[in-house]
């Protein structure tokens, strides 16, 4: 009966939400956490770091910096349990990959031609971070913009 025509045909489009919609999906995973200030300090700091992230990622970042929280014994969770969050969500766990010294310096170097060319590039987005740590994704390092979110882009941008 599910698979007969007509009854899933309807497809409904929903766009990934800007910094206002964030800051709203951020407010109301905040209110069931112990922070170490007010929500509303918060929210708006993490919507302004988690360009085109949806409301599940947002849900995995605030359990997830609970969780970082929990596991250092700290009452409260802070910024830096966010960040850790974060940095678990978008790269994976931290692998425990044994790298030598000479592999490490090649991924620091790599890592850091990513972030000159970035610097000295008039249209790149803004540099956050560059960590060598490497991730369960298979990095061994990123580094991390915080894009614009604009919509149209021009010639000399893209190029």
């Amino acid at each position: 009966a599910l698979t007969r025509p007509g009854r899933f045909d309807r497809q409904i489009q929903v766009e990934q939400p800007d910094i206002a919609g964030r800051k709203a999906i951020f407010d109301v995973y905040l209110r069931g956490i112990t922070l170490d200030g007010q929500p509303e300090d918060y929210s708006g700091r993490l919507a302004a770091l988690t360009p085109g992230f949806v409301g599940a990622d947002i849900a995995n970042i605030c359990n997830e910096a609970a969780i970082v929280a929990a596991r250092r014994d700290k009452k409260k969770v802070d910024l830096k349990d966010f960040e850790t969050a974060t940095d678990r969500v978008i790269g994976g766990l931290e692998s425990k990959k044994i790298m030598s010294l000479e592999e490490r310096r090649i991924v620091a170097y790599h890592e850091a031609g990513h972030a000159v060319a970035g610097w000295n590039l008039e249209f790149a987005d803004p540099l956050l971070k560059v960590t060598i740590v490497p991730r369960g994704s298979g990095a061994l390092g990123f580094a991390q913009y915080l894009p614009k979110e604009l919509f149209l882009r021009t010639r000399e941008q893209i190029l």
